[in-house]
Parts: structure tokens; C-alpha cells; sequence
């Protein structure tokens, strides 16, 4: 327990220093290489860290239940984001000076720098079943418990989040519609999907001192004690640095006044778990039934998860090429040739494959196809390559040849690469998988509904409102430009 405290509060000091060098503009320079890939990541966790910020300040302004508990997922997916980025980077680091000691031992012998493409993987049709308790269920007994939920999806130093959910036990399966597609991933990926759930009956006071009690308590202890209080209920260590406010910690998650979401379940897939179908997974649950955020899981969550590489879906080589069918020695037919899936396409002219004609002919490309370069043509002296492929019991053999050694040395390469990242991919290369691509997300007016929070913002903004806790015209311009931003991106 001791050792376990130790590395904690060892992880959690590691992780403010880095952010700490984050504010004060030297955590490129003391830290990492300064490469446009790290700079593409600090943006972002610059990015994060305002918007993490400003979800405080948010949290802290919330005034009704549900509007404090999206703050709430939003300042918990923000600082898992910060956490995330920073280990990308942290990865990079690594990668770099283990490319540099590569170099130097260069001289120990050449080295296969072949790397698999990447490729699209993602999670949709997410549910997670419940295991109520009879009386609860079908007796309607007890007391009514309500939680609200979420996932984190995280591969790499990507993180999406799904939809907030409220739980309770009229619902049989917690239903996620999201689908989440991460575009870049490597087949030796490991994907981490997080339940957060967080008891939405929780006497939390909504997220921050009520309006009406803000205002007895700034008229009974007085204008100056007043204020006094109210600075002490702000959100000081969430404030930026720029402003005069505490550096925050990045572990854990930044304590303010609302609701707070708590692990509740966790799972790992990888490439073994991909395929084309519905299927169940293990999940690990955190937390017992003493816990206010408990639910009833089963212990397993279904899901779809696909893959498509971009070995399957894109043109891994195209150009001229000449085609023998068989042994006749004057056969032979000019096509272009596009390696793209499980085929090399032959079109009769380049101008039909952005026209999409159909190809003249396909040649099968898959694990059990057979490729070898033949000897040297003595008339053309460039060497062919033969392509030998099974159907009903028969070996039938194509023959390519193009019209330099440097082409049939390019489309020999290409063949090679193709094979390595089917092997790589393995299943996700045996057909091609369906990927629905998440629908955008309808554009919110300029103006929101009554009721929004944006909406109740506007009179905590005027000067005259002596009681309630910002009175900051600048922090409530932040404030309204945070919220601006975050119903136009809905």
C-alpha cells in the first residue's frame, strides 16, 4: 500500500512539472526534440489545457443538474486528453533516440525498414447489458438510482467520447449510438474503451453555490466578507497561469465544486478481437455496490469493431503494364494495372479507372497468391514477374512484364509490401469491412434555446447582480466565448 501511495503521488508530481513546462513555454525546448510532430501535439495539449480551464469555470457557473454533469464529462475528457498527449509525446521522445542509437549501429549490418500501412479502425453499435435485481426490475422496489454515464474510446494519443447517458433501472442495456472512427491506426494497435458513470441524486448543489444562497450569504457576512467568500469559492487552482492563478495538477482531475464521474468499467481490444460481426467482450469493472456510481454490469459489453486498412481501400500501385495468359508467347495484352485489395485491376485505359468502368479483368491478390520473378526476357531483357493463383483444384499463372527493369523493380516492391501488410492485418485483409462513417453533428444555432446555459450566463454578466459569484467581466467574456465555441462544435 505504501509503494502504491509512493508511485502515485510520484506520477502525479512527474505529470504537474510537465505542465508546468507546458505554461511557461519551455516544455518543447527542456523536454523534447522541436519537430512539427511535437509541435502538432503541444498545440493540442495547449488546446486541452484552456479548454479544461474554462470546463472548470464552467462546472463552477452550472446552475441545473444536467448542464453541471456535461461540464463534468467535459472536464474529465479534457484532462484524460492532456494525460494522453503528453504520453504520445513522452513515446516520441523515446522513438527519436532510439532512432539516433539505430543510426550510429548502422554498421552492424542492414536492417528490414519495412513498416504495414495503417488503416481505419472503429466501434459502433456500442451496448453494455445490466443485471438488475428482480424486486428492482419487475417489482419496480427500492429506491430509485439514477447514474449518468459515458465512455472514453483511446487509441494512440486519440480519445473520443460518446454521448451522456442517464442510467436508472427502467433501461435493460446501456446504448451508445456513437460510431467511433480513429483514421490512423497500426495493426498493433490497443484500443481502451473506460465506462464513467457519476450518481446524478447526489446533493452536489448543481455544480456551485446556489443563486439565492450566494446572495444570503454575501448580504449576512457583509460586502467585504462577501467577497472574501466568493474568492474562496472560485475555482483558483483551474485558473490560468497568465491570470495570477495556481498552476493546476493534472492528476488527478482538477477538484471542483459538482458532480465528479469515477471509473466504473474498462477494456483493452486489439486486432485479434476485430471482426466482421456483433460480438462480446470482457470488461473489467472497478468500484462495488457500496459505491453511489454502481450499476449492475454483467461483466461483458457488445459491440461492433471493424477494420479497414488502407491496403483494402486505397491504390497501392498503378501504371502500364503488359499481361500473358497462359503460354502462347505472343499473348500478350497492354492494360493498366491498379494493386488495390484483394486484386490487381486491368483496365484497358487509365481514363477508365477516374471514369469507373468496370476493369477488363481482375488477378486475384490475396494470402494464398504465389509471386516470383521469372528469368529475363532475351528479347526485351527485362525481367517478368509470374503471378499463380488457385481455381477449382487448377493453378492458373499470369505473367507481367512492363517496359523498363526500374517499373517491374517498382510493381515487384508493391507486391511485396501488399503481402507484408496482409500479413500484418490478417483477418482484416480477408474481406473488405463495412465502416459507417458517424453522421456530423446538426450545426446549433446562434441562438439557443431558453433555458441553456449559454442563456442563463447573460445576467451573471451584468455588473448590477452583487450577489452571485462572477462578477468578472473579463472571466464571464471567457466564459461566453467557451460556450459560444462549444455549441457551435455540437
Amino acid at each position: 500500500m505504501f509503494c502504491r501511495n509512493q508511485t502515485t503521488r510520484a506520477t502525479v508530481a512527474r505529470g504537474s512539472a510537465l505542465e508546468m513546462e507546458i505554461r511557461r513555454g519551455k516544455f518543447r525546448k527542456s523536454v523534447f526534440l522541436d519537430t512539427s510532430q511535437d509541435s502538432d501535439i503541444q498545440k493540442k495539449i495547449d488546446h486541452e489545457i484552456r479548454m479544461r480551464d474554462g470546463a472548470c469555470k464552467l462546472l463552477a457557473a452550472c446552475s441545473q443538474k444536467d448542464q453541471a454533469l456535461e461540464a463534468s464529462k467535459s472536464l474529465q475528457t479534457c484532462s484524460t486528453r492532456i494525460m494522453a498527449y503528453m504520453t504520445e509525446l513522452q513515446r516520441m521522445k523515446e522513438a527519436q533516440i532510439m532512432q539516433k542509437v539505430t543510426r550510429r549501429s548502422s554498421d552492424a549490418g542492414a536492417m528490414d525498414d519495412r513498416h504495414p500501412c495503417k488503416g481505419k479502425v472503429a466501434i459502433s453499435d456500442l451496448r453494455i447489458p445490466l443485471m438488475w435485481k428482480d424486486t428492482e426490475y419487475f417489482k419496480n422496489k427500492g429506491e430509485l438510482h439514477r447514474c449518468a454515464v459515458f465512455c472514453l474510446v483511446q487509441l494512440g494519443g486519440e480519445i473520443f467520447d460518446t454521448d451522456m447517458v442517464i442510467v436508472d433501472r427502467t433501461l435493460t442495456d446501456i446504448c451508445f449510438d456513437n460510431t467511433i472512427v480513429f483514421s490512423e491506426a497500426n495493426p498493433g494497435f490497443e484500443m481502451r474503451v473506460e465506462l464513467y458513470s457519476c450518481c446524478s441524486e447526489d446533493d452536489y448543489s448543481a455544480g456551485s453555490t446556489p443563486r439565492k444562497l450566494a446572495s444570503k450569504l454575501s448580504s449576512s457576512l457583509g460586502r467585504s466578507a462577501g467577497k472574501k467568500f466568493r474568492s474562496a469559492m472560485e475555482p483558483g487552482p483551474c485558473s490560468p497561469v497568465g491570470n495570477g492563478g495556481a498552476t493546476p495538477l493534472l492528476l488527478p482531475v482538477p477538484s471542483v465544486p459538482g458532480p465528479k464521474y469515477h471509473l466504473l468499467a474498462h477494456t483493452t481490444m486489439s486486432l485479434s478481437h476485430i471482426q466482421d460481426s456483433f460480438r462480446t467482450h470482457d470488461l473489467t469493472i472497478s468500484g462495488n455496490e457500496e459505491c453511489s456510481y454502481w450499476l449492475p454490469l454483467y461483466g461483458s459489453m457488445c459491440c461492433r469493431f471493424a477494420a479497414q486498412p488502407h491496403c483494402m481501400t486505397r491504390q497501392m500501385m498503378s501504371g502500364c503494364l503488359k499481361v500473358k495468359l497462359g503460354g502462347e508467347p505472343q499473348s500478350w495484352t497492354k492494360v493498366y494495372g491498379v494493386l488495390k485489395g484483394t486484386s490487381l485491376f486491368c483496365y484497358h485505359r487509365q481514363e477508365d479507372v477516374e471514369a469507373n468502368v468496370e476493369p477488363a479483368f481482375t488477378i486475384a491478390i490475396n494470402k494464398e497468391t504465389r509471386i516470383r520473378a521469372s528469368e529475363k526476357d532475351p528479347q526485351s531483357k527485362v525481367q517478368n514477374i509470374c503471378i499463380s493463383n488457385q481455381y477449382g483444384g487448377e493453378e492458373v499463372t499470369h505473367t507481367l512484364t512492363s517496359d523498363s527493369r526500374e517499373d517491374t523493380h517498382r510493381w515487384m516492391e508493391a507486391f511485396w509490401q501488399h503481402f507484408y501488410d496482409m500479413s500484418q492485418w490478417k483477418q482484416c485483409c480477408d474481406d473488405l469491412m463495412k465502416i459507417e462513417l458517424p453522421s456530423p453533428r446538426k450545426p446549433t444555432p446562434v441562438t439557443p434555446k431558453q433555458g441553456s446555459l449559454y442563456h442563463e450566463m447573460a445576467p451573471l454578466a451584468t455588473p448590477s447582480s452583487e450577489g452571485l459569484l462572477l462578477q468578472d467581466n473579463a472571466v464571464s467574456a471567457e466564459i461566453r466565448a467557451l460556450l459560444s465555441s462549444y455549441y457551435n462544435d455540437r
